[in-house]
C-alpha cells in the first residue's frame, strides 16, 4: 500500500507528522498575509465568477502610442483621464496602467502620481507625443466607468485568469472537497497533528484574485502518502500540494509548482516539502497557445499521477548507505563542496533530530534541508535547498 488513509490519525481525524524534515517554502504565506477580505475566495466557483464576468466586461485593441490623449482639469486636481483612437469616452487608468504607461515613455511613475493631476497630465502627454510612435495593446473594462486595466506591447500574449482557474476546475471541482484537492488544512503545533478539516473561511482560504491577479493554492491532504518511517517507527506522511498563479495584465507571469508537502500552518507556511518542481510562462506572443500545450496538461498530469515514483525515489535515498564512520560522513560532504564547518554542522543536525548520525543519502538531504531552514538570507537558504536537490537526484 502506498496511501495511508487511517493508520495515523489521532481522535481528531488528524495526522502526525514531522516538520524538522524537507524544505520551508514561504510563497503562500506571503500572499497570505498580503490579501485583503475582498480578495480571499472560498471556493473555486466563486472565484471563477468573479474572473469570468471582470473577462466578459473587458475588451482589448491595439492603438498608436502617440494617438493616446491625455485630459485632465484645473478644475479637479486628481482626476487624469485618457481618449484612445477611435473613440471619444474618457478612460480613467488605474494604478497600475498608470505605471505601465509612464514606463512606456520613461518617466517616473511615482513622481507623476504626486503631481496634480494637469501638471501630470501635460509630462505624459509630452512624453506620448514626443516618444517614438509604436503600437501598444490595451485591456479595458468597463464597470459604471470605463478604466484601463492595462497598457502592454502589441505581442503580449495574454492569457486571461478565468482561463487559469478553469483549468484548475477541471481537476479540482469547486476546491472544497467535492474531489480530492482542496485548500489545506491547518496544523496544530502544540501536537504535530495535521487537520485536513478545518473550516474555510476568508482567515484560511488560499484562492486569491485581485484587479491584477489570481493566485491559488489546493492540497490532496485527506489522502496522505506514506514513504518510510519515522524514529519511533511511525510511517513518515506526505501530501501532494500545487499552487499557481497569472496576471492578465502584465504584473507576473504565469507559473504552476507542484510539490510534496507535510503540512500547511495556520499562516500558510508550507513544511517539509519536498520534489519541489515549478514552470513559468512568459507572457509572449505564443504564450496561450503554450498554456494550452504545455502548462494546463502538465497541471492536470501531476494531480492525476500515480505517488509511486517519489515513494521509490525515496526509499531507494533511504537504502543507499554511503557513510559509516566520522571520517566517512565529513569525506562525503567535503567531497561536495561542503566546507569542514557545513559538515559539522550537518551531522550535528542530523544527530539532534534523528537521534543518530547521518548514513544514507536521504539521511544527509535531510540534515542539509535542515541546516537550510535556519539560513536568514534567502540565496544561503536557496543555495543549499538546490545542492540537498542534487544530492537526492543522484541517489534516485
Amino acid at each position: 500500500m502506498t496511501q495511508v488513509l487511517n493508520a495515523t490519525r489521532d481522535h481528531s481525524g488528524g495526522f502526525k507528522v514531522d516538520l524538522s524534515r524537507g524544505e520551508r517554502i514561504g510563497r503562500v504565506s506571503s500572499e497570505w498575509f498580503s490579501r485583503p477580505a475582498d480578495e480571499r475566495y472560498l471556493s473555486l466557483s466563486e472565484l471563477f465568477e468573479a474572473v469570468q464576468t471582470r473577462t466578459e466586461r473587458s475588451r482589448t485593441r491595439t492603438v498608436e502610442s502617440a494617438a493616446i490623449r491625455v485630459e485632465a482639469s484645473r478644475n479637479d486636481a486628481e482626476r487624469l483621464t485618457l481618449v484612445l483612437p477611435g473613440s471619444d469616452i474618457p478612460i480613467a487608468p488605474t494604478h497600475w496602467s498608470f505605471g505601465q504607461l509612464a514606463s512606456l515613455v520613461g518617466a517616473p511613475a511615482a513622481y507623476l502620481r504626486q503631481l496634480p493631476a494637469p501638471l501630470a497630465g501635460i509630462n505624459l502627454q509630452y512624453g506620448l507625443t514626443s516618444h517614438r510612435s509604436e503600437q501598444v495593446k490595451t485591456l479595458e473594462i468597463e464597470d459604471g466607468r470605463v478604466e484601463l486595466r492595462a497598457v502592454t506591447g502589441p505581442d503580449y500574449g495574454r492569457i486571461f485568469d478565468r482561463e487559469l482557474v478553469a483549468a484548475v476546475q477541471r481537476i479540482a471541482g469547486n476546491g472544497t472537497g467535492d474531489t480530492r484537492w482542496k485548500v489545506p488544512g491547518v496544523l496544530d503545533w502544540s501536537t504535530s497533528i495535521y487537520n485536513p478539516r478545518a473550516d474555510i473561511t476568508k482567515d484560511t482560504t488560499t484562492l486569491y484574485a485581485s484587479d491584477r491577479d489570481v493566485f491559488l493554492f489546493l492540497v490532496d491532504d485527506l489522502n496522505p502518502i506514506a514513504a518510510g518511517r519515522l524514529r519511533d517507527g511511525s510511517p513518515d506522511l506526505y501530501f501532494r500540494g500545487f499552487y499557481c498563479w497569472n496576471s492578465e495584465v502584465g504584473a507576473k507571469t504565469l507559473g504552476i509548482a507542484s510539490f510534496y508537502l507535510r503540512a500547511v500552518c495556520q499562516n500558510r507556511n508550507l513544511w517539509g516539502v519536498e520534489e519541489f518542481e515549478e514552470i513559468t510562462i512568459r507572457h509572449s506572443k505564443y504564450a496561450a497557445s503554450r498554456f494550452a500545450r504545455e502548462a494546463a496538461p502538465a497541471l492536470a498530469r501531476f494531480a492525476n499521477s500515480s505517488p509511486m515514483p517519489f515513494i521509490n525515489g525515496i526509499k531507494a535515498a533511504r537504502e543507499r548507505i554511503v557513510a559509516r564512520t566520522d571520517d566517512d560522513r565529513g569525506d562525503f560532504l567535503r567531497k561536495r563542496g561542503f566546507s569542514k564547518a557545513e559538515a559539522t554542522r550537518i551531522i550535528e543536525t542530523v544527530l539532534t533530530e534523528e537521534g543518530r548520525k547521518p548514513e544514507s543519502v536521504f539521511d544527509f538531504v535531510q540534515g542539509i534541508t535542515a541546516v537550510a531552514r535556519d539560513k536568514t538570507h534567502q540565496d544561503a537558504r536557496l543555495d543549499l535547498e538546490a545542492r540537498a536537490k542534487k544530492l537526492f537526484d543522484k541517489a534516485v
